[in-house]
């Protein structure tokens, strides 16, 4: 059994004070005896266009992402956080998810695969016209709670990168994610439980939530559900989420065995390759 904390919070343009309320959220985590950190997706900013993100990005490269480090190394606790990264192209970025051992180094990244290109009545969003796609999947990574696969927000709509980590051996699947309002009320928890269900292991979701600036509004609604599809922690969402907060769940790595003994998941591969 571990214990691990889900954090939740809206994101600004300021990195500095990004990096404060993460840093926050990391001694709450701590200080509640958990062993892991999961925070959201673009933790360290986001902006109100790509321009800006541009220049913020030397920000997180040098300021905050040390800053976290420090944190898991003063904390001795295992952070999972959402970031930007320089890509290939100077005028993209990468968005990212890297884990921090409780040593302060870190071990393992992931860039994000699917990107977010919708368009809605009230809000337009291209992530391709920033972002630069991944190109891999990172294998599960071994950790003291589980092994552990790191997937990014529209990722959670695309069942075949998960089961291509549980397949590897995923105990846990991360999703940080800034969801919008309108696919967040509607398709949030049902994904998220249903990834927990289809894999019959851990989800464990952080989120941001609340207002980032005038143009942009995040869901919330950070959790954490178990391999039988039981929401075992949550935060605020909607009208509610913005204040910086954390809830907590146990992973019991026995109970991933058991889902998956007393339900046993044959696939029939052998009717899938004629379709």
């Amino acid at each position: 059994m571990a214990l691990i904390a889900c954090g939740q919070f809206s994101a600004t343009n300021d990195v500095l004070a990004n990096l404060k309320i993460c840093r926050s959220l990391a001694a709450r985590a701590a200080a509640a005896g958990a062993k892991a950190l999961f925070l959201p997706e673009a933790s360290d900013y986001i902006s109100s266009s790509p321009a800006e993100g541009l220049t913020l990005l030397p920000q997180s490269t040098t300021l905050f992402l040390p800053g976290l480090c420090l944190a898991a190394s003063t904390h001795s606790l295992s952070i999972i956080a959402g970031i930007h990264a320089p890509s290939s192209s100077p005028d993209l970025v990468r968005n990212t998810l890297v884990y921090i051992s409780t040593t302060g180094l870190v071990s393992h990244s992931y860039n994000k695969l699917h990107l977010f290109d919708i368009t809605l009545p009230s809000l337009t969003l291209r992530e391709s016209a920033s972002t630069e796609a991944g190109s891999s999947i990172t294998p599960p990574i071994a950790t003291p709670f589980g092994r552990l696969g790191l997937q990014i927000c529209f990722d959670l709509r695309f069942p075949e990168t998960a089961r291509a980590l549980v397949n590897q051996g995923a105990e846990i699947l991360a999703y940080p994610s800034a969801f919008t309002v309108p696919t967040g009320r509607a398709h949030w928890e049902v994904l998220l439980r249903a990834r927990a269900v289809e894999g019959q292991c851990y989800v464990v979701a952080a989120a941001q939530g609340g207002r980032h600036n005038e143009k942009r509004v995040s869901w919330g609604g950070a959790m954490v559900v178990s391999p039988w599809g039981e929401v075992l922690g949550r935060c605020k969402e909607g009208e509610e989420a913005g204040e910086p907060e954390i809830c907590l769940a146990e992973v019991d790595l026995g109970l991933v065995h058991r889902v998956r003994v007393e339900c046993p998941l044959r696939r029939r591969t052998d009717v899938y390759a004629e379709l």
